[in-house]
């Protein structure tokens, strides 16, 4: 593939909900293209841009995937986007890298979460929109009404820049308002022709507002309307190219990726109206600083490009993939990473077209480029010249929102995993993995039950290690409600020197968490130089409880008096003795402590009662409701752990996947008897079984 120029390059990123035809527009766009032979499909798991063989055997996108299309001496950078929201960082990072943000749409179910999802990931990064209408070929497809939809949903200013011809309830082909063309497809060929008769009024209808809206960018256009004189094409061009640039008009275009319909003309329209790469300045800051700057998209400016996502590959290893903001990224280039502060070496930069391989000489300011085996380079850093070294804007992720513990089911597999699920990890920064040293488990934190499912596929499809999925372990707490006084004695004489150590302890309720100790010693009954054994026996002990074997909290131990033997008295004696006396801490209204959660959940306003319903069963109390952005509500609760373990999964069935909320440990509280009972007995079980 030739190098193109930035003002020729359009990075697009394919967007929608899940099964909006977003991997089979970029086969089509690829075969069209002649960047492919063959028309893969899904079914058939030989697309292009699903390779994976998770993608194949799921049918359905889990990656985000690079295709890059040669069209009428323009190069289209295809960012092809899994619509599942378990895998929305996927989404976050194609968007970073695109400057165009497609969103699909079945023309079958109109508006659907995704398409409101994907709106606001383009607008969070402000890249133009623009809408696609797929699937026109099956039953019950309606344009028109999905048209309405868009508007109701995201204003007036989302015009439909293409309507399709229908004939018998057929798809026959899509009437360009914009280009005043019609184009006829029949077998898959595509025939450009003049607007049939029976729809030029309705060509005429939908191309009045776009006229309106292309004569608001300019007041020589708007002058030029209002007198009633019709627009020269190239105006109309100047026109459409600003306005999508400033978001004052959002186009939607209609066709079938299956019948190749209304792609070319697609393509033809992200040339003409779309901004390239140079229209938008890079802002960053220079490294280690907080200066702002501004870069220029040029490739005579020095480099500067951004990691925005990282793939590992069987053969080739870590494979980084990189936007070049400016300047440009050539082989052998040595270049400075503002994280590490470390300097890289890039060899043999090439373009991915899914998972093929195609070297290229260099890539300018705007493209996309891949490069392999970049020692200490993850996703988010900056590369750039150490004599300019700047950092770029990072792409904010979303938090995990669901753990999971995670066990081998064979023995000895354990540094297997930990080692297999450190290598995903460099590809996905959506998930986390944790050794909880409380509860001895590892676990594992992603978007969703699904994404979690597809880590541990992958670990054993890449890593040949399988795991099992459970419940993490709650991490709750023991305390005491009442003061005690408890004596600790050990007395062993077994010939030659023996063993004596004896405590006299007050233990009481206490409101710091760690242990407090004191002592009271009066007369020597236990020497000085044996007082610290006591509280290192006390502090050893309190961290398994007397009532289920979880760490002992707020309580305070005073060392009231004792007795020792000139002889056979030791440090280990001494802290044996406190054990004794700890141990009778179960007379002392012994009760478990649950962790407490603080809990902000984002909702639309029409889900209100049903998270509060929700919230109550669960033990939440709510402590406010504060209205948010575009019709949201945050709802700001406290609720057990325990009970949160699936709300990731239970939020967004409630919410048909709108919602979202973070939560984060508050305190901890005393647990209703009822339910301390059957932890207790779940306690002794196990320690049975052990």
């Amino acid at each position: 593939m030739k190098t193109y120029t930035t003002t020729n390059i359009r990075n697009i990123v394919l967007m929608g909900h899940g099964s909006s035809g977003k991997t089979t527009l970029a086969e089509a766009m690829l075969f069209l293209s002649k960047g492919i032979d063959r028309f893969g499909n899904i079914t058939d798991g030989n697309t292009t841009c699903d390779f994976d063989p998770e993608e194949i055997r799921r049918k359905f996108s889990i990656n985000t995937s690079l295709a890059p299309i040669e069209w009428k001496n323009n190069k289209l950078n295809i960012l092809d986007t899994p619509g599942y929201f378990d895998f929305a960082g996927e989404v976050k990072c194609a968007s970073r890298a695109a400057e165009i943000g497609l969103i699909l749409l079945s023309a079958k179910n109109g508006v659907e979460v995704g398409t409101e999802k994907s709106w606001d990931y383009a607008e969070e990064v402000n890249i133009s929109r623009a809408f696609f209408v797929t699937k026109l070929e099956e039953e019950n497809a309606d344009f028109f009404k999905v048209c309405q939809e868009l508007q109701d949903k995201f204003g007036s200013k989302v015009l439909p820049f293409q309507f399709p011809i229908m004939e018998d309830n057929q798809f026959k082909g899509i009437v360009d308002v914009v280009t005043k063309k019609a184009y006829i497809v029949q077998n898959k060929t595509t025939t450009v022709t003049d607007i049939p008769a029976q729809y030029i009024a309705k060509a005429d209808e939908l191309r009045e507002p776009i006229m309106e809206a292309v004569a608001e960018t300019d007041e020589e256009l708007m002058e030029k309307y209002f007198e009633g004189e019709h627009f020269t094409d190239e105006e109309i061009v100047r026109g459409l190219i600003q306005g999508i640039e400033d978001d004052a008009i959002f186009p939607i275009y209609c066709g079938s990726s299956i019948q190749l319909a209304g792609v070319d003309a697609l393509m033809d329209s992200l040339i003409s109206f779309f901004p390239s790469p140079a229209a938008y300045k890079v802002h960053a800051v220079k490294a280690g600083t907080e200066d702002q700057i501004e870069l220029n998209p040029s490739s005579d400016e020095k480099f500067a490009g951004l990691v925005f996502k990282t793939m590992v590959d069987a053969f080739v290893g870590k494979i980084s993939l990189i936007k070049v903001c400016s300047g440009e990224l050539k082989s052998d280039m040595i270049v400075f990473n503002s994280r590490t502060t470390d300097t890289e070496k890039i060899s043999n930069p090439f373009i991915l077209k899914g998972k093929k391989q195609e070297q290229c000489e260099k890539a300018v300011a705007g493209d996309i480029v891949a490069v392999a085996k970049l020692t200490n380079t993850q996703t988010n850093d900056t590369l750039s010249l150490q004599t300019y070294a700047v950092e770029l804007k990072k792409i904010d992720f979303p938090n995990p929102s669901i753990s999971l513990a995670v066990e081998p089911l064979a023995k000895g597999d354990e540094d297997k995993i930990g080692a297999g699920l450190n290598k995903l990890r460099d590809e996905d920064p959506t998930f986390r993995v944790e050794n909880n040293p409380e509860t001895k488990q590892l676990l594992v934190s992603g978007l969703g039950e699904q994404h979690i499912d597809v880590i541990t596929s992958k670990l054993k499809s890449k890593y040949s290690v399988s795991v099992k999925l459970t419940d993490p372990r709650i991490p709750y707490r023991e305390t005491i409600k009442k003061k005690l006084e408890a004596e600790g004695k050990h007395k062993k004489q077994s010939g030659g020197h023996g063993q004596y150590g004896h405590v006299k302890m007050v233990f009481e309720p206490n409101d710091v968490e760690d242990l407090v100790f004191e002592e009271k010693i009066f007369g020597g009954s236990v020497p000085k130089n044996y007082i610290p054994a006591v509280e290192k026996g006390l502090r050893e002990c309190v961290v398994k409880g007397v009532l289920a074997g979880y760490p002992m909290v707020r309580l305070k131990a005073t060392l009231v008096d004792g007795s020792y033997h000139d002889v056979d008295s030791s440090e280990m004696a001494f802290k044996i003795a406190a054990s004794l006396a700890y141990k009778k801490l179960i007379d002392a209204s012994p009760v478990l402590l649950e962790p407490i959660m603080s809990c902000e959940v984002m909702i639309p306003d029409s889900y209100m009662g049903d998270i509060i319903g929700d919230m109550n069963k669960r033990r939440g109390r709510i402590l406010g409701m504060n209205p948010a952005e575009k019709g949201y509500q945050k709802v700001i609760a406290e609720v057990p752990h325990a009970e949160m373990f699936k709300y990731a999964t239970d939020l967004r069935s409630i919410t048909q996947g709108r919602g979202s909320f973070t939560m984060k440990l508050e305190r901890y509280e005393e647990m209703p008897a009822n339910m301390a009972e059957k932890v207790v007995a779940a306690a002794k079980r196990e320690s049975e079984e052990e």
